[in-house]
């Protein structure tokens, strides 16, 4: 978000974007507003023009085309997706089939599967790990996307592993820390809680999974809204305590929004619960950061 907000700022509109930079309806209506241009795909972008791949990550294809088409790019792939893709590359050179877990047209999906095609088979459902095979089971690892359930995510490797023994975990968690932290705060509240209302938008993986975690672990209701407004007075009646959480793309002042909205409704007492403490930062994209400091 922070990389387009500057490149509006250094470079001024238009600033086009690839996809959304994330998958939140006030982020991408808000950087509009300022002046960027979101995109499905770079034969979109005028050529010789300025485009922004998105948080979740792009193909090497992708990264041909707008070379084709001699545009000025700026990565914002978040670092934690581009780990994934590195492991893509990594045994793909090393001739291992790769399973990658995650939802069939995610742009993460595609953007890590584009790493290595011919190696990486999807798999998504649970049809699709009793269904998949590998050219040497001794020689199989499986990668995931970032924003999935942890819980859901082992169930699907267990069933691999089940099929494949020796198959081989990645070097470290695929799932992104925000996100499974997330997961782990929702396990906590969820059984204290009438009702569990997520800010996050529709086509955000993560903040979907959150949802099935809260009634997965106990909360009577839970339901994805964008904003304090969507929420249904319905959905109170009868409701002594709510929890509250967001998707890892959310802006805090859409949580305070809804947090100032269920007090007017009678829910003014609010408890915090932490169970982790995130204090990890990431650098700007490095071709931002050179024309930054000139």
């Amino acid at each position: 978000m922070e990389t387009v907000e500057l490149a509006l700022e250094k470079y001024g509109a238009p600033v086009y974007v690839r996809k959304e930079i994330v998958h939140n309806k006030y982020v991408v209506e808000t950087l509009s507003d300022r002046g960027a241009i979101f995109v499905n795909e770079t034969d979109e972008v005028p050529e010789g023009a300025l485009v922004v791949f998105s948080a979740h990550g792009v193909s090497p294809a992708v990264h041909a085309e707008a070379e084709q088409r001699s545009l000025r790019t700026i990565d914002a792939t978040c670092p934690l997706v581009t780990k994934v893709h590195k492991e893509a590359v990594r045994f793909a050179k090393e001739d291992y089939d790769i399973l990658l877990i995650g939802h069939e047209g995610h742009e993460e999906v595609e953007g890590t599967a584009g790493e290595a095609p011919d190696h990486v088979q999807l798999v998504d459902t649970a049809e699709d790990a009793a269904k998949v095979e590998v050219r040497d089971p001794n020689k199989v690892i499986w990668l995931s996307q970032t924003t999935l359930s942890v819980d859901e995510t082992m169930v699907r490797v267990r069933q691999l592993k089940d099929r494949f023994p020796d198959l081989q975990d990645p070097p470290s968690d695929d799932i992104c820390y925000a996100t499974s932290n997330r997961q782990t705060a929702v396990k906590t509240m969820a059984p204290s809680c009438d009702l569990v209302l997520v800010v996050g938008s529709k086509n955000s993986s993560n903040s979907v999974r959150l949802v099935e975690v809260a009634l997965q672990h106990g909360a009577k209701a839970s339901y994805l809204i964008d904003y304090a407004k969507e929420v249904d007075l319905a959905w109170l009646e009868g409701v002594e305590t709510v929890g509250v959480t967001s998707g890892a793309s959310v802006p805090d002042l859409l949580v305070m929004e809804l947090l100032k909205f269920l007090e007017s409704h009678g829910y003014g007492e609010v408890e915090e619960i932490t169970t982790a403490n995130e204090r990890i930062t990431f650098s700007l994209p490095r071709e931002l950061r050179k024309d930054l400091v000139r």
